[in-house]
């Protein structure tokens, strides 16, 4: 059983092959639009933007699976792709792979591993997007992504640098709330002694220029405690 509902997306021409696996996909707990050909498919695909996994049979009428998982991947390079087929040269295999394949499954095959298969896929998929969510943060008008250390505001842009991304994305963690100088020192300078909090003074004046843009955002020093990250009036 997979928890929560899963949205799948089944492209294979086999009928009673294609009966037999969505109801099973669907007692597991998914939701699965089955579809008889590659442009069937690619069609359906692109009426949805909610899919969490395709399982693709490579030889289909209109258009091949290869083809189908190709295009899918230049719409979405993220969205789990599975290949469930017959062809077991190496050729093939590796074809699949270099189409942007997560699995390639041999039929036949067991339907619970498979559903195993989806379910260790989709934990990574989601953890990842979790993670990615995690690091993207609003501050008043501007965005912040950590991962690609980029600030914007009303479409200008600044990178930052490696410790001014880790510093704004602590003070971001506790944003109108105090980050402690210990925490951020040991944290990010893993020394809290006093050079490194000189150091760190020198890159909070960096952000507040930076952050400049938007009076209702600032930095405020706390004396004795630290720093609050504040985007809005806030009585001290």
């Amino acid at each position: 059983m997979i928890p929560g509902k899963t949205n799948i997306l089944l492209a294979e021409d086999d009928l009673n092959f294609g009966e037999v696996l969505k109801n099973y996909l669907e007692l597991s707990n998914c939701s699965v639009s089955w579809c008889k050909n590659g442009i069937e498919a690619f069609k359906t695909f692109n009426k949805n933007n909610d899919w969490d996994i395709c399982l693709l049979d490579v030889m289909m009428p209109e258009m091949d699976g290869f083809t189908l998982g190709s295009e899918i991947r230049k719409l979405n390079p993220e969205i789990p792709l599975f290949f469930l087929t017959a062809k077991t040269l190496k050729e093939d295999v590796l074809q699949g792979y270099k189409c942007g394949a997560d699995d390639y499954i041999i039929k036949p095959f067991d339907a619970e591993v498979l559903l195993y298969k989806i379910n260790a896929v989709l934990m990574r998929s989601q953890g990842t997007r979790k993670q990615n969510a995690a690091d993207k943060f609003t501050i008043g008008k501007y965005s912040f992504d950590y991962a690609t250390r980029m600030l914007q505001i009303s479409g200008d842009s600044i990178q930052l640098s490696p410790k001014e991304a880790e510093l704004l994305k602590y003070l971001c963690l506790y944003q109108n709330d105090v980050l402690s100088r210990e925490m951020a020192l040991k944290n990010i300078w893993n020394n809290d002694d006093y050079f490194s909090g000189r150091s760190m003074d020198v890159y909070i004046a960096k952000l507040r220029k930076h952050l400049k843009k938007d009076p209702a955002v600032e930095i405020i020093s706390l004396h004795g405690k630290g720093f609050r990250l504040s985007d809005k009036l806030i009585d001290l």
